[in-house]
Parts: structure tokens; sequence; C-alpha cells
């Protein structure tokens, strides 16, 4: 089709448009594909979100991450993420039938008040109040490559052990740096490398996760 020729009569309905959109993600990335199973189903939501095929060379699974995942989230997970943005991206729909919850805690006056006492951004300081006082099983981390940081801070130390991590810090400065530091960690990540993520990114592994678990 010609995109200059395109009529209203040619648009997809509202009903049809996600499994049409899963459709041509599988016919251009014919078998044998780089991710089976459940990883090929949150890779292929990963680029739903985006339309973006790079995410096959980017995605890293650590071995453990899709099953302690979904144990989590059947278990109800709490999760806490960096952004409003992937909390909204994170529907109740999905997330309700499974008992889990999930919480941004950027605007949250403790997080406010630590970030101002102790000069630190309040992404870092987000992450010292989950980790001490809400102990979430699942961190989802799509904007902030302190928050990332922070989070193998405490990991190193003992201090926290989450089910998983999804780390997908997006941006020019040390978003590529703290990813790689969670590839180096024992924790159960899905991650990809390089510069790419956001908040819609990080939200797609979870809604993928809860997809596969319901």
């Amino acid at each position: 089709m010609v995109l200059s020729d395109v009529t209203l009569q040619d648009f997809i309905g509202p009903a049809e448009i996600e499994a049409e959109s899963l459709r041509i993600i599988d016919s251009e990335v014919p078998k044998p594909r780089p991710f089976q199973g459940e990883q090929w189903q949150i890779v292929r939501r990963m680029i739903h979100t985006t339309a973006d095929f790079e995410m096959l060379k980017l995605v890293r699974f650590h071995e453990k991450a899709v099953e302690s995942g979904l144990n989590a989230l059947k278990d109800g997970a709490v999760i806490v993420t960096d952004t409003e943005m992937a909390r909204c991206g994170m529907p109740l729909r999905r997330l309700d039938p499974l008992g889990c919850s999930v919480r941004c805690l950027m605007n949250d006056e403790r997080v406010v008040a630590r970030a101002r006492a102790e000069g630190i951004t309040r992404a870092k300081a987000a992450v010292d109040v989950a980790v001490s006082e809400i102990k979430p099983e699942i961190y989802v981390v799509g904007n902030a490559p302190t928050a990332l940081i922070r989070l193998v801070e405490h990991f190193d130390n003992g201090l926290v052990s989450p089910a998983l991590v999804v780390g997908m810090p997006v941006g020019f400065v040390n978003a590529a740096e703290s990813k790689a530091l969670l590839l180096s960690r024992g924790m159960p990540y899905v991650t990809i490398e390089g510069r790419k993520g956001g908040s819609a990114l990080a939200a797609s592994v979870i809604n993928a996760l809860a997809m596969i678990a319901l």
C-alpha cells in the first residue's frame, strides 16, 4: 500500500489493532527466533510497544527472570516503579486479578524529605524508602539510572533480594552503564543494553508477564 493513497476505510478497527500488530511482528520475525516461548511473548510485547525491532538484539534475560517474575505476580507481588507513567502503564485490569499492586514513590512525602535532607535525587531516595519500608518483590525502572544504581548498591549490601528487576532507564548519561551494572549482578532481571529504554517499555514487560500469569 502506498501511504499517500490511504483512505479512512483502510484503518483497522480498535478490536483488531492489537491482534493485527502482533501478527505483523510474528510475520516480520520468522522462526527460528532469537527468543522462544515466554521470553518471545515478552520481547514481542516490547516490540509492539516501541515498533523497534532492534529489541531483538538488545534484550537480555537473567536465566531465572521469567520464572521468578511469574511466581511473584501469582503470589500478589508489590511492584515499585520510578515513574507515574510506568505505574499507569501497568493497568489494574491485569494486576488486580493477581492480587498485585504497583506504586510510584517519587512524590511521596518521605521521599521528598529524604532527597532534600541528604542532597540526593528523588529516584535514589525512592529506592531507599522502598527497600526499607515497602520491600517490594518487583522493581521497574524505566527512567532514572540513579534508581537502578541505588538498587544495585542495596543488593551488594545484602539489603534487598528482589524476585525481578526490570531495568530499562533511558538516556545518554549513566543509562547504559547502570544496565551493565545490573547485568553483572545476580538479581533476576530483564533489561536492554545501551541507551534505549523508557517507562512504556519497562511497563510492557510486566504487562506481558501478567498476561502470561493470567
